[in-house]
């Protein structure tokens, strides 16, 4: 491994955690963070989850709680204004986000601080448990991340890929909704003759679940074609390029994939030496639902290196 680029993804995202500890009273620009990373979005969202975590969003809206927590115990600010400065718009939302987390409602919280202040009870603790180590400070931003080494993904296999020809269907909307573009996939791609044998069948994320809107999120379902192949009125064609790609193999259902992903860019990219190339990252599916139960299905993760 090359120390320098371990020390490139790390302080990317010891940058970006400073940025979010300074920023709690802003919304969250992901894109800025992302730029100033030198990664796209996607991308960004991936190595910070694996490296911290939480999502940038996730360790925002946990700090604003921690910060919510201790103004509750150290001052007398009014519930409601305590909800604004979170975030939240309404007293409600806010009560039922602080309850989950520290399984009493502010109210609650504020008089039970109130008690152990007199001495008749032991006070809560604001931090709430994270893998991190990054907590809110009131006097301070400084933090020095516990950075997440986990149990390394060791079935990597360095590849050198041809440039692959795909033709999809975009599907816009939720990503666990993508097999509804396969549904469509099969049907055109089987009516022009493109499925033979084995097909390779793949998915293309473009955009970041963070940053972008659920319903505005784009994915393409695909299966790659010859150069030969004609490409029937309802699909469209992907250029994968061709080059080195780093490639990791997940056993299991497809809700997990977000998890192997984390792994895949969060831990083993940044502790590899590599740093990320210019292609796409996509997964190819070597089996399906029809074929194997969830625990087996087997899913190739690919990314681009330099």
């Amino acid at each position: 491994m090359k120390p320098e680029t371990l020390s490139f993804y790390e302080l990317a995202v010891q940058r970006a955690v400073e940025r979010v500890l300074v920023s709690l009273d802003e919304a969250l620009d992901l894109e800025r963070l992302a730029r100033a990373a030198a990664l796209s979005p996607f991308h960004f969202h991936r190595i910070f989850r694996g490296m911290v975590g939480e999502t940038p969003l996730e360790l925002q809206r946990r700090l604003r709680l921690e910060r919510a927590a201790h103004f509750l115990l150290e001052g007398d600010a009014p519930v409601t204004a305590i909800a604004m400065d979170a975030g939240y718009d309404t007293h409600e939302a806010f009560t039922r986000a602080f309850r989950n987390r520290y399984q009493h409602s502010p109210t609650e919280f504020r008089q039970q601080g109130w008690r152990a202040a007199a001495g008749r009870k032991r006070a809560f603790q604001i931090e709430i448990a994270a893998r991190s180590g990054i907590h809110f400070q009131p006097q301070s931003t400084a933090v020095a991340v516990q950075f997440i080494k986990g149990e390394p993904i060791v079935n990597v296999e360095l590849k050198t890929m041809p440039e692959l020809r795909v033709a999809c269907v975009r599907h816009i909307g939720a990503y666990h909704r993508i097999s509804e573009a396969f549904g469509r996939l099969g049907e055109l791609a089987g009516r022009a003759g493109l499925i033979h044998g084995k097909p390779t069948m793949l998915a293309i994320y473009h955009d970041d679940p963070e940053s972008t809107p659920e319903p505005e999120l784009a994915s393409d379902a695909g299966i790659v074609v010859p150069e030969t192949a004609i490409i029937p009125a309802g699909l469209t064609e992907q250029r994968l390029i061709a080059g080195r790609y780093a490639c990791t193999l997940h056993v299991g259902p497809y809700e997990t994939l977000g998890d192997a992903w984390a792994r895949f860019m969060g831990q083993w990219l940044p502790r590899s030496g590599e740093r990320l190339g210019p292609g796409a990252s996509y997964e190819i599916y070597l089996n399906n639902p029809m074929e194997a139960p969830k625990e087996q299905l087997r899913t190739e993760l690919y990314i681009s290196l330099l």
